[in-house]
């Protein structure tokens, strides 16, 4: 670190590197400054240096050339699913803490590699499931600490769109991706669940995949795309036993033709209440309603978040910025990051799952 500040390099240039991590690292100056940029096409990492980096930041089209800079506190690994694991093994390897979006890898074999390395070099490693941050999230996942809901044995995982197919980068294509929205979408959704139920052992996992949308572009809020270069599912759904009798159906989808589109959201049912995530009338945001019985009634209710609760009150930072700064000031202060790789491997290993028992039929077990 000079002056306190952790020196960051990017490995990726593009969208989710535009739309997410650099502008929020670039209003968590104070904590980090981004020192290097990384992409195969040289100019997309020279535009990233000229928009987010700092005075004199360098530009490479060979990640392991930027991670032989010993002054490198910091990678993000911003690119294809498929380069995930490899990248980020070679970067823990390096001495640098790495943070890799979601998801954290194509297969379990290769997530394992990734959460053996942290553990074998010492250095940080976390996953980008910035839907743990939205203030629906961080307080379903309290009241589910606190056994608000008690015993939650049933809980559905949403990530469904109606029309919402990603026409560009290598979204299509799945031996770039590993997959289309149940690697893409229903990652998220499948942490969330995770996380609020605080259980990571599945038992068994059964689970159906769709290929029947490829040529339904009318009305994607994202345009057109060639058929012929569309590869991955366009649906998937799992059933997903865990260890203790809980279950979990996971429903994931780009394209399904339904009014009831969510994406990044469960339902949760426990013994004590339940707890339902929903979108909320502000564009882009999401509420949480819980449901119990009190003094003999059903009774519904949803916390208000413009209350001034601390961190979250009006004016607060989006999620990508609060995910940044709590794993920024997990390495400054050497405490863990929200997101831990053992959860992340999990939920690699469900959807491999999930995939594996749509290709044999055969319901998956786990050892």
């Amino acid at each position: 670190m000079n002056k306190g500040k952790l020196k960051i390099g990017i490995i990726g240039c593009g969208g989710i590197a535009n739309q997410k991590h650099m502008p929020s690292l670039a209003k968590l100056s104070h904590m980090g400054e981004m020192v290097a940029f990384c992409d195969v096409i040289e100019e997309k990492a020279q535009k990233a240096a000229q928009d987010f980096g700092s005075e004199g930041a360098k530009v490479y089209v060979d990640y392991k050339k930027l991670l032989e800079d010993e002054s490198i506190d910091v990678v993000h690994v911003l690119t294809p699913n498929l380069q995930h694991s490899y990248i980020t093994v070679d970067a823990l390897e390096a001495g640098k803490h790495v943070m890799c979006e979601k998801p954290m890898a194509i297969n379990s074999i290769e997530a394992k590699k990734m959460v053996d390395a942290a553990k074998r070099t010492g250095k940080k490693l976390t996953i980008g499931y910035q839907n743990r941050f939205r203030n629906d999230s961080q307080i379903l996942h309290k009241a589910c600490r606190e056994g608000d809901l008690g015993d939650i044995y049933m809980t559905k995982a949403h990530a469904v769109r109606r029309r919402g197919v990603p026409t560009w980068g290598v979204f299509l294509d799945k031996e770039q991706q590993g997959g289309g929205p149940l690697i893409d979408l229903g990652t998220h959704a499948l942490d969330l669940a995770l996380w609020f139920m605080d259980n990571y052992k599945p038992k068994s996992v059964s689970g159906s995949v769709y290929h029947k949308m490829a040529d339904k572009f009318e009305g994607n809020m994202m345009g057109a795309w060639d058929p012929e270069r569309y590869d991955v599912e366009d649906s998937a759904f799992g059933f997903i036993k865990m260890e203790n009798g809980a279950t979990i159906f996971l429903e994931a989808s780009w394209i399904l033709n339904t009014t009831d589109a969510k994406e990044a959201m469960t339902t949760l049912c426990g013994t004590e209440g339940g707890a339902e995530m929903k979108a909320s009338s502000t564009f882009g945001k999401s509420d949480v309603i819980f449901n119990s019985v009190k003094h003999g009634q059903l009774v519904e209710t949803k916390p208000s978040f413009s209350g001034g609760i601390a961190y979250f009150g009006p004016g607060a930072e989006d999620d990508g910025v609060k995910e940044a700064r709590q794993w920024l000031d997990s390495i400054i202060n050497d405490t863990e990051p929200l997101v831990k790789p053992e959860q992340a491997y999990v939920v690699t290993q469900i959807l491999e799952a999930i995939y594996k028992s749509a290709e044999t039929g055969k319901v998956v077990e786990f050892e």
